[in-house]
């Protein structure tokens, strides 16, 4: 709390102090609709397009992926090189800004399921709105996770005390995991899904809920967890599957579409992303010629490379153009335009953009991630390869217009895995899968140097450091991640 002014009377010695940036919880809220508004605010504000999911270096899909094999900048900012050469310090910025930022998004959940818990309102709102919030501090506390290792989280005793001088120490692994576990777990009272045309779409469901579970176990290497919530996934109740065409996922007119489990909605006005506007050259043709383009996001070459030829997702990764001004833009010729890799589009033309924003729906989750991550799952949990398994990776694999594998072109377990972060990359570029996915398959540091030719990309870099102002603000009550 700041003390923002005094109210001086000049004919008595009484000083009173006015808050003027503090709501009273006596005021606020005070019924359903004061609720609603509070829990949007909290759980959705840090979960959204303008802040972790934003298409910036703050955005954390673009941070992460740029770290990885198949990010590639062409900019020059001062933010960039720390990331794009695996050069990580307590200093640099994009890498530490997550730790910085979010946790007080997951003091203000804690503090908000207690403002809501009296509110007068329907049962079943208050239900569906303080599971909205366990699912969006699980999910945030586990973003942050997977980047720093165990974090510092507030109990509510400690946020309502909160002059106390009293440094809040990471917790351990254990105990991080179990926060995750017991807040999802809390929100699977969530509906199963939410269609298009339902007034409640964009908000959190049960299928969220399973597929960051899905997650959090393929990071803990708990395969039989895994499996059972990529099975939970594949229930009619969800209703996910595979779009038919991998480009039409990501348009204006398809959004909504089955395959998506969780986007950020967008619209002109509100909520919109600049992905084209910093993917995109001048010189690339577009039919709305009012779009801002920044040419700096990439693919290296190397990375493009793994395709094969008749893949159908190349049509949204071009490495090979006619521009505006009539150069056919390549590999062979890149000029300024291509020179560290093809533009990775994806996203389709917003037809009503006159400027850097977009207004078609930014997937955060899709169906595709959830059965490749199972089909590995099943496989490490097995420690064998399976006709099972083979088929998920096909459903994803053959919708590209490739050829179905068959079990006998796997001769062990490490064939088939190999096959799958291939795939994952091929199909997840730029969606935030690639960080975790090369450290779970411990080649995070070796791609980082053979790829990114980084000499500074170290095994311990596995985890992003904690920023050096947090320690030293703790005068060393909160341990930096080791070796940093």
């Amino acid at each position: 709390m700041a003390l923002a002014g005094f109210a001086i009377c000049p004919s008595c010695t009484n000083l009173e102090s006015e808050m003027y940036n503090v709501i009273s919880t006596d005021m606020f809220p005070k019924n359903e609709a004061d609720a609603e508004s509070l829990v949007t605010a909290s759980a959705y504000g840090p979960l959204s397009v303008n802040r972790i999911f934003t298409a910036t270096y703050a955005g954390i899909q673009v941070m992460s992926e740029m770290t990885t094999d198949l990010g590639e900048c062409q900019w020059n900012d001062a933010v960039w090189p720390d990331l794009l050469q695996v050069n990580f310090t307590s200093n640099s910025t994009a890498p530490t800004l997550f730790y910085k930022d979010y946790l007080r998004d997951i003091s203000k959940m804690t503090l908000t399921m207690e403002r809501i818990s009296n509110v007068p309102m329907k049962d079943d709102v208050r239900n569906r709105l303080l599971a909205e919030l366990h699912c969006g501090r699980g999910w945030l506390a586990y973003l942050l996770y997977d980047l720093y290792g165990p974090i510092q989280i507030a109990t509510l005793d400690q946020l309502n005390n909160p002059l106390q001088d009293n440094f809040i120490p990471r917790l351990s692994g254990e105990q991080m995991v179990k926060f995750i576990e017991d807040d999802l777990e809390a929100a699977k009272v969530l509906p199963a899904t939410y269609s298009k045309s339902d007034k409640n779409y964009g908000r959190f469901t049960r299928g969220l809920v399973y597929t960051v579970l899905l997650k959090l176990y393929m990071h803990e290497k708990n395969w039989k967890k895994a499996v059972e919530c990529g099975r939970e996934l594949m229930k009619p109740e969800y209703g996910y599957k595979l779009e038919e065409n991998y480009k039409d996922i990501f348009t204006l007119e398809n959004e909504g579409n089955k395959e998506t489990i969780w986007a950020c909605i967008c619209s002109r006005g509100i909520n919109q992303h600049m992905w084209q506007a910093h993917v995109l050259s001048s010189e690339y043709p577009t039919k709305n010629p009012n779009i801002q383009k920044w040419g700096g996001y990439r693919i290296p070459w190397d990375f493009y490379h793994t395709f094969d030829d008749g893949d159908k997702r190349l049509v949204v990764l071009v490495g090979d153009f006619i521009g505006v001004d009539g150069v056919h833009y390549n590999e062979q010729n890149p000029g300024t335009v291509l020179l560290k890799g093809a533009l990775p589009i994806k996203y389709a033309e917003d037809p009503d953009a006159t400027g850097a924003e977009n207004q078609i729906d930014w997937i955060v989750y899709r169906y595709a991630d959830v059965l490749t991550l199972l089909a590995e799952a099943i496989v490490r949990d097995a420690n064998n390869v399976t006709q099972e398994a083979v088929d998920l990776l096909n459903d994803v694999h053959t919708r590209a217009g490739l050829d179905a594998y068959m079990l006998n072109d796997f001769a062990n377990v490490d064939e088939f895995l190999e096959a799958v972060l291939l795939e994952r990359g091929h199909e997840l570029w730029f969606e935030g899968a690639r960080r975790s996915d090369l450290i779970r398959h411990g080649k995070y540091i070796e791609y980082a140097r053979k790829y990114k030719h980084s000499s500074t990309a170290q095994e311990y870099m596995n985890l992003m450091p904690i920023p050096q102002s947090v320690i030293d603000e703790s005068k060393g009550n909160i341990a930096q991640n080791p070796q940093y």
